[in-house]
């Protein structure tokens, strides 16, 4: 007969043992686990090597009960599963918020949902499961986005879809500047007849965009009128693109609201057997991995979406500190980068 014999598991670290290797009382460790400011230099010193010495992780669990907070961050996106992960700019921009929550005791929850029928996301939000909400790529009928605002601390990534909000705090770049940067762009390399594919009009940003485009055509005296329709998608610009060039056969410039719908134009361009930028110059917006990823590097207005995820996530952390000193708006640079398409 054989028989096995069961290894113990070794004890997991607690704040008495760690208080024990430190030589100070359970109370100061635990004030140092929770980062106060009361604690001297030097005993914080000597309770992280104790804790590093230890491998010793705090109890979340218990923390939360003490302290009424879940150390849970929300990440919401109301799109659709595919546009989240095929558009490079939103990896962008979560690469930021986990930077700057990497240097925190805050984990990250994703909720990707375009349609949500029976409520299950504002539900869970309200439960008590997280501390507070970022929220990106939001739409005019996200009906939630108020209630949530009631409920709990939200920081948006973009401006929000409410113009009189003026209580939101958000974080963006000023995209009708940006827009007009691209657009001039094609005025100074001597395109005459410049078209827009534009993205969603139930987003800020693609309005803004638009806006941009459409006021330095009119400050120069050229037409405005050759502007599509698409939804930030590399198939909704594709199919935008052969209306302009059917409505507008002339056009010799097209401004994209967006780098991966610019790749979705200049794919119908050369099919068309139009060549860019020779017949048609493309410049594009966000300057993400899209504008390099494809056969011709776009010229296109850059953002710093990663900086802009973490300033996002810097912003809601601070106001769960009590931070009264964070501002509301946060408006980020832009630049055009040149490359070939333009």
């Amino acid at each position: 007969m054989t028989s096995s014999v069961r290894q113990a598991r070794p004890p997991q670290p607690t704040l008495e043992m760690v208080a024990e290797v430190a030589g100070v009382s359970r109370a100061t460790v635990s004030r140092v686990v929770n980062g106060s400011t009361k604690v001297r230099p030097g005993i914080v010193a000597s309770v992280t090597a104790a804790i590093d010495e230890l491998n010793y992780v705090p109890n979340r669990a218990a923390r939360s009960l003490a302290s009424r907070q879940t150390q849970a961050l929300a990440l919401v996106v109301p799109e659709d599963m595919t546009r989240f992960f095929g558009d490079p700019y939103f990896a962008a921009v979560v690469q930021g918020i986990t930077r700057r929550l990497d240097q925190s005791d805050y984990t990250l929850n994703l909720l990707v949902a375009s349609s949500d029928p029976l409520h299950k996301t504002l539900r869970y939000l309200r439960s008590g499961n997280v501390d507070g909400a970022l929220i990106i790529s939001h739409h005019t009928g996200d009906d939630f986005v108020a209630e949530l605002q009631a409920t709990m601390p939200v920081v948006f990534g973009g401006r929000p879809s409410a113009a009189d909000d003026l209580e939101a705090y958000f974080v963006d770049v000023d995209n009708a500047a940006g827009a007009e940067r691209g657009t001039q762009r094609l005025i100074d390399i001597g395109r005459r007849r410049i078209g827009s594919i534009s993205g969603a009009i139930d987003m800020p940003a693609g309005i803004d965009r638009v806006t941009g485009f459409q006021r330095t055509l009119d400050r120069v005296g050229m037409p405005t009128d050759a502007v599509e329709y698409a939804d930030f998608t590399v198939v909704g610009a594709a199919a935008a693109t052969r209306r302009l060039l059917e409505r507008c056969p002339d056009i010799d410039g097209i401004f994209v609201a967006s780098d991966l719908m610019a790749t979705g134009a200049v794919a119908v361009l050369q099919e068309l057997g139009r060549s860019v930028p020779g017949d048609i110059a493309i410049v594009g917006f966000d300057d993400s991995p899209a504008a390099t990823s494809g056969p011709i590097p776009l010229t296109t207005v850059h953002q710093p979406s990663n900086e802009m995820g973490y300033a996002m996530a810097d912003t809601l952390l601070r106001r769960l500190a009590g931070d009264e000193q964070v501002p509301h708006r946060t408006i980020m640079p832009t630049h055009l980068v040149l490359r070939d398409s333009a």
